[in-house]
């Protein structure tokens, strides 16, 4: 079902449909094109019919040089086109973080640094997913969170869905942590409980990032066309991810 989370037998915790959602026109972002996930170099030999029954044809992993080389890529059966889109936002610094803030400010101005620092390679995944030889993809990254949530939240702004909706789908990524430290504390016993500003997902953080964003640019299209989306692939996304009218 659309925005729940798919079981695999792997390591895989976040993986759901981002479709599914209604848009402010009446009409809807198709399901069973664009799902999100976390990383997926853990999917197991035991979820290659599941995964495939998906019909996942484009993987967009959004992780540095660095986490590919430490944990690697997607299996080569989980998609036709392999693209690695690393975003060049700053490494996050925990001193950053005030518990006096809390945490959805403190997210609030990560993803306002990957929309300053990597607005290129935002442009470069959602050219990749307004290709119409694209079919059914996931946009992924380490936890499926930070990254993915503000390519996800970008091109789901495009097709017109509202805010909130966004958020709610964005806020539900902390069923996929808690599915995640439920494996850990059965598989690894013993570590620290993660610091509040990587486990939570709070729907406030993205709803402030888009309006500030908005407040910035003027609207989602105009920072995306300013950073170099042409405006034929910005058609040709809606015309592929959306419902009609």
């Amino acid at each position: 079902m659309t925005g729940e989370m798919l079981d695999f037998t792997g390591t895989v915790f976040n993986f759901r449909d981002a479709g599914g959602v209604p848009t402010a026109d009446g009409a809807a972002v198709r399901p069973g094109l664009l799902y999100r996930s976390d990383a997926l170099c853990d999917l197991a030999e035991a979820d290659r019919e599941a995964y495939a029954a998906l019909g996942i044809r484009t993987v967009v992993d959004l992780r540095k040089q660095v986490e590919l080389d430490r944990y690697g890529r997607a299996p080569e059966w989980a998609c036709e086109r392999w693209h690695n889109v690393p975003l060049n936002n700053p490494m996050w610094r925990h001193e950053d973080y005030s518990p006096a803030d809390g945490v959805a400010a403190f997210l609030v101005e990560r993803y306002h640094e990957a929309a300053r620092h990597a607005a290129d390679d935002i442009v470069r995944a959602v050219r990749i997913l307004a290709d119409p030889g694209c079919g059914p993809a996931v946009v992924h990254c380490w936890g499926g969170r930070d990254r993915t949530g503000v390519v996800i939240a970008l091109v789901l702004a495009l097709c017109g869905v509202a805010d909130a909706d966004i958020a709610a789908d964005y806020h539900r990524t902390e069923q996929g942590t808690a599915r995640f430290l439920a494996w850990r504390d059965e598989h690894r016993p013993g570590k620290p409980p993660l610091e509040p500003y990587l486990a939570g997902t709070p729907a406030e953080a993205m709803l402030t990032f888009l309006t500030q964003l908005r407040g910035h640019h003027g609207s989602i299209e105009a920072y995306l066309l300013g950073a170099g989306l042409p405006e034929a692939d910005l058609a040709a996304l809606r015309a592929r991810l959306r419902t009609a009218v």
